[in-house]
């Protein structure tokens, strides 16, 4: 588990009337990075076919034959929002046996190698979010289970870092793909404290995020969640957590904060 990195936050040209305004109560927005900001679909299936041919190739050198059956995109991603253990997916593969331990850590190997890193990419109309929620004088927060080097990298190459007042990550490589609820609730613990939570007004705290994890954590410490399902887990899946509201993506999230924001502001 990692630090915080804290920025200088300017926000761009905008309508400050609601900031200025000294009966608007502050809200703080803790936010995911793979999933909400990041779709790592592409890297997450490149991965799997690259492991599939490896773990082929190996039992070849050695006379066998795997029957293997690749899975096409959307059926393998279905299955990882659906949170489908690996071990199934490589079972629904053809793989049995050795071979699925052989599958199994060299997709662990190769899943954040730089190779595959570059195939990750923003999701549409996250520099539109960020910024409005910014502009709105709403405070975002980073918390990751990404390597937190990685997360600031792809911040800096999209110009965002500037919307944060801090990035909280890992120094593991795997905890993102590990996606462990505990280390997000540490991670989420330590925000909390050095970001003077205690200090504010638990109604003008949220947290956005796409798994299990993200909302578990947050609910151990009474923080509202709004579930988003673009992406690793599916609609139905995160259900039965009770989000307190499911959203497709950054862009609706923001749309809804904003209207809760300026509906619990018009009341004071």
């Amino acid at each position: 588990m990692s630090g915080v990195a804290a920025y200088d936050c300017q926000s761009p040209p905008c309508d400050r009337s609601d900031r200025n305004s000294p009966s608007v109560a502050p809200l703080t927005v803790f936010c995911d990075f793979d999933g909400p900001i990041v779709d790592v679909s592409k890297r997450y299936y490149t991965t799997y076919k690259l492991a599939l041919a490896d773990t082929q190739s190996a039992y070849q050198a050695k006379g066998i034959t795997l029957p293997i059956q690749q899975l096409e995109k959307q059926q393998f991603w279905q299955m990882k929002q659906d949170r489908v253990a690996d071990e199934e997916i490589a079972l629904r593969s053809g793989l049995q046996g050795e071979p699925i331990k052989f599958f199994l850590a060299r997709v662990l190997e190769i899943v954040n190698q730089p190779l595959l890193l570059h195939l990750d990419k923003l999701q549409p109309g996250v520099h539109w979010a960020l910024a409005t929620l910014h502009s709105h004088g709403i405070r975002l927060i980073l918390v990751t289970l990404r390597c937190q080097k990685q997360a600031e990298q792809i911040l800096r190459n999209y110009g965002l870092t500037r919307l944060f007042s801090g990035i909280y990550g890992t120094y593991d490589h795997q905890a993102a793909y590990r996606n462990n609820a505990q280390v997000k609730q540490q991670l989420l613990a330590q925000a909390l404290t050095e970001q003077d939570f205690f200090s504010l007004n638990p109604q003008s705290v949220w947290m956005i995020g796409d798994t299990e994890a993200d909302l578990l954590a947050a609910q151990s410490v009474s923080i509202p969640t709004v579930a988003l399902t673009c992406g690793i887990r599916s609609y139905r899946y995160l259900q039965q957590f009770q989000p307190n509201h499911t959203c497709y993506d950054l862009l609706t999230a923001t749309d809804y904060l904003l209207d809760k924001f300026k509906q619990k502001n018009n009341h004071l």
